[in-house]
């Protein structure tokens, strides 16, 4: 045994190079600068130079929204994982392998429930790293699911759509959501309870074309890319220049699509005082009787060059 090789020489190399953790930097796609992590995290992934919103997963989003960041996940209902049998250049099966080794979480949507500003809350968080949020059969369960708890529980149903839009990899029965998820809005409404929606980047598609515009109060976090196709390809069926910043929050506030841009550190006030102004009512004001008032009437004789006028 080499003593000087199998021992010295690491111990001596362990003191001069230290590693690094490959994940301690994250470049910002708005700027391009490189941001501490734990900075980024502490500024709830808001870029601290530009304020862009960077994406974050469902499981981060539900932390900044509910009391103390406390939640209990909703199990969903089970589904068929590839009813079509589908294949493209990958296996339907091996898509959903590569997402589930890749994801904490098995699905692209949380439902969850908890208290914001002390009341009962029903969240469903989109989670665009799985599969580009896309909906499926999976995601049509989880919102009905959602609506029956909020029923339930007589509370405020928040959703929180990121997502590319349908899933095509199940076919028709992906669009089957769309129709699914208007059940789910007006199961929410027929109670009398609010329905907010939260818009995230991105929120396109199938998802934008049903649920994520039906909301009581649509809030928008900033520069969020929200529509239904993608602007290259409406430029390229209209054969016109879209206007600056189509599709963002911003435009879509401008022309009334959308009834709020927050910021995100503000957006868990926002959506409190929202739930409170919404279901809990005060009481009705005092009616006061309107002071009596006494109405004179003047004979006015107009002279006119002819007859004299009377009003």
């Amino acid at each position: 045994m080499n003593w000087i090789s199998n021992y010295v020489r690491p111990k001596i190399r362990a003191l001069v190079q230290k590693d690094t953790p490959d994940d301690l930097w994250v470049k910002s796609p708005a700027t391009g600068q490189m941001i501490f992590k734990k900075e980024l995290e502490k500024n709830l992934w808001v870029c601290p130079y530009s304020g862009h919103h960077m994406r974050i997963s469902a499981r981060k989003r539900l932390e900044t929204l509910f009391d103390d960041g406390e939640f209990t996940l909703v199990e969903l209902p089970k589904t068929i994982a590839d009813p079509l049998k589908f294949k493209d250049l990958k296996r339907y099966t091996d898509r959903i392998k590569d997402a589930n080794a890749k994801n904490e979480d098995k699905e692209a949507i949380l439902v969850a429930r908890g208290t914001m500003g002390g009341m009962q809350t029903v969240v469903a968080a989109f989670n665009f790293s799985y599969m580009g949020g896309s909906m499926g059969t999976a995601v049509g369960e989880g919102l009905l699911t959602a609506a029956r708890l909020a029923v339930l529980q007589k509370a405020p149903l928040l959703v929180i759509p990121a997502s590319g839009g349908a899933r095509m990899q199940e076919g028709i029965l992906s669009l089957m959501q769309m129709p699914r998820s208007i059940i789910a809005v007006d199961m929410v409404k027929d109670a009398g309870l609010p329905y907010v929606v939260l818009l995230t980047d991105p929120t396109t598609g199938g998802v934008s074309a049903s649920f994520a515009m039906l909301g009581d109060i649509a809030i928008a976090e900033p520069e969020a890319n929200i529509g239904f196709a993608g602007k290259r390809v409406i430029e390229e069926t209209i054969r016109e220049k879209l206007p600056e910043g189509f599709q963002t929050a911003e435009y879509l506030l401008e022309h009334g699509m959308v009834d709020m841009v927050v910021h995100r550190h503000d957006m868990r006030e926002t959506l409190i005082r929202i739930f409170k102004l919404l279901t809990q009512r005060g009481p009705a004001a005092e009616v006061l009787p309107l002071p009596e008032t006494t109405e004179k009437t003047e004979k006015v004789t107009i002279e006119t060059s002819g007859a004299p006028i009377e009003s």
